[in-house]
């Protein structure tokens, strides 16, 4: 278990009724921003405190991982988001009855704020450019006594709760069933293409064919047998349009174990064929799959069509820890 800091000014009448964290993956420059990045480093089980108005209003537990969606309708007056794509993290929030203002207690509070994206300054005033930080144990610690027993009742609690990942991940379903109605609709693509991109999605028909014709076996446990292997999108099916959807560079055979891993962006491969392994991935449950070793061989060289949509995978699929604190 961890403990993180969530700034929710503007979101908190959405994200906390609605059950979630949204995040857009890069700040308006395009650049990379750290409070963003945190989101693909949360795992189910960790702490939430929710940060709205100066008060600590609510703590949650999260149950998913970061996974990508669409930017939720209700955050905006008009249109579906569904080209605004960030990063979105499933959380069971409990609302105190009893909030407190973290201001009023720094001298408790200041001498456990971390060096380096400290969720508050030294006065107690919030900062503006943090969305999501991860806290120290002492602070979070601290933080949970100034909040008293019903705090102490709901993080014990939190404790012992199922720490299942949620699933399906509601904002992936939607944003998913939202790219399949508009490929049904699209009256212009051949009945034949529409049908193959629609097999597409769960990796079937023409374009694990076109897979076929480049991969002969799963990359990382050497399963050749066709019926058990799953044909998986480098760069997803949600973000891709129709002909990279049937493009067989942009594909993978994979055991379904190994495709589950990839799909979810708890692993990844570099271009040289390295395979990455996220920090959230569960280790037990990687060796109780069998992986625990295989997945630190080397998969072999890709095509330069492959690597490009590897590139994209590891970018905006992989759940990777890119800041050290």
């Amino acid at each position: 278990m961890r403990y993180w800091w969530v700034n929710q000014n503007q979101t908190y009448r959405h994200e906390v009724p609605g059950g979630y964290l949204w995040s857009p993956k890069r700040n308006r420059g395009n650049g990379r921003n750290p409070f963003y990045d945190f989101m693909r480093e949360v795992a189910p089980g960790d702490v939430i405190f929710s940060f709205a108005d100066t008060y600590i209003k609510a703590i949650g537990i999260t149950i998913s991982h970061a996974y990508e969606a669409p930017k939720p309708l209700e955050f905006g007056q008009s249109g579906a988001y569904w080209d605004n794509i960030g990063w979105r993290v499933d959380v069971r929030f409990n609302e105190l009855r009893g909030p407190i203002k973290p201001a009023e207690h720094m001298v408790q509070l200041g001498p456990h704020l971390p060096a380096r994206y400290a969720p508050l300054q030294a006065n107690g005033n919030g900062l503006q450019g943090v969305y999501l930080t991860l806290l120290p144990d002492d602070f979070a610690i601290t933080l949970v006594d100034l909040i008293g027993r019903e705090g102490r009742v709901i993080v014990d609690g939190l404790r012992i709760a199922d720490r299942a990942e949620s699933s399906p991940a509601v904002g992936l379903v939607e944003w998913e069933n939202h790219e399949m109605e508009r490929v049904l609709g699209d009256l212009e693509i051949p009945d034949t293409t529409r049908q193959a991109v629609v097999m597409a999605r769960r990796g079937q028909g023409l374009f694990k064919q076109n897979v076929q014709r480049i991969e002969r076996e799963c990359r990382v446990t050497k399963v050749d047998q066709i019926e058990h292997l799953r044909a998986s999108h480098c760069k997803p099916w949600r973000d891709s349009n129709n002909e990279e959807r049937l493009d067989g560079e942009n594909g993978l055979l994979l055991t379904p174990d190994v495709d589950h891993l990839f799909d979810r962006g708890f692993i990844s491969f570099e271009a040289d064929g390295r395979v990455l392994i996220s920090p959230v991935a569960h280790q037990e449950s990687l060796r109780k799959m069998g992986l625990e070793e295989v997945l630190h061989a080397n998969v072999g060289e890709f095509t330069d069509r492959q690597k490009a949509f590897l590139s994209f995978h590891r970018e905006s699929v992989f759940l990777e820890a890119r800041y050290n604190r």
